[in-house]
């Protein structure tokens, strides 16, 4: 699956999902510290959206300060902005894998030591 697939078939916000592949880039490494971020109208072009819908999910990404504007040439992205990322992505894991995660084992009768079990073993299998 392509990363325009992906895009477009979440039910989120467009926006949102600009600025999270953006986001992505920057936490694996395929986009550095201090390298120029795709112009609007390159991710508009892209992911076939309007140029005002990409402007958004940059724009958020500028607010978050994980992101900066050089006047005239373009965006770039913010030193700290992979470690601040990452931080923002692990205290948000609890919440949305974590704990549904738990709440479905209990369900199921599943005991932590047996949910570790398990992990270990995928783990193994990988």
């Amino acid at each position: 699956m392509n990363r325009r697939t992906k895009l477009m078939d979440d039910g989120r916000p467009i926006f949102l999902q600009i600025a999270e592949q953006i986001e992505t880039s920057i936490i694996d490494g395929s986009l550095a510290e201090e390298a120029q971020v795709p112009s609007t109208n390159e991710l508009a072009a892209f992911h076939r959206i309007n140029p005002a819908t990409a402007a958004k999910g940059v724009n958020q990404l500028v607010d978050d300060g994980v992101l900066y504007k050089k006047r005239g040439i373009g965006m770039f992205v913010s030193p700290g902005a992979q470690a601040k990322l990452r931080q923002r992505r692990k205290d948000q894991f609890s919440e949305l894998y974590l704990q549904p995660l738990l709440a479905e084992a209990a369900k199921l009768g599943i005991h932590p030591a047996e949910l570790k079990t398990m992990i270990d073993r995928y783990e193994e299998q990988r």
